[in-house]
């Protein structure tokens, strides 16, 4: 029985993971929840910098807006937006 239980939550996990990348752009409260949920304090953060401090923190390139309008980042949440903005 725990087999399956482990099983259900890692099907979860990815099925958060490819939702969140088909949603819509995030708004700052959003990624400042996003942040405080990861442990981080966000303060007078800008968009971007706070951005790279969670994709550093998750485990990703902080490559947020320095795409070229391609990224392998699927499970990425800020990939949308991502795509087009130009740092």
């Amino acid at each position: 029985m725990p087999a399956t239980k482990v099983a259900k939550k890692h099907v979860a996990k990815k099925h958060i993971a490819k939702k969140c990348v088909t949603e819509k752009r995030m708004g700052m409260p959003e990624i400042r929840m996003k942040a405080q949920t990861l442990g981080l304090t966000p303060g007078k953060m800008k968009k971007p910098e706070l951005i790279h401090t969670i994709q550093v923190t998750e485990g990703y390139t902080p490559c947020f807006g320095r795409s070229d309008g391609q990224c392998d980042n699927s499970g990425c949440c800020f990939m949308r937006d991502c795509l087009s903005v130009r740092l």
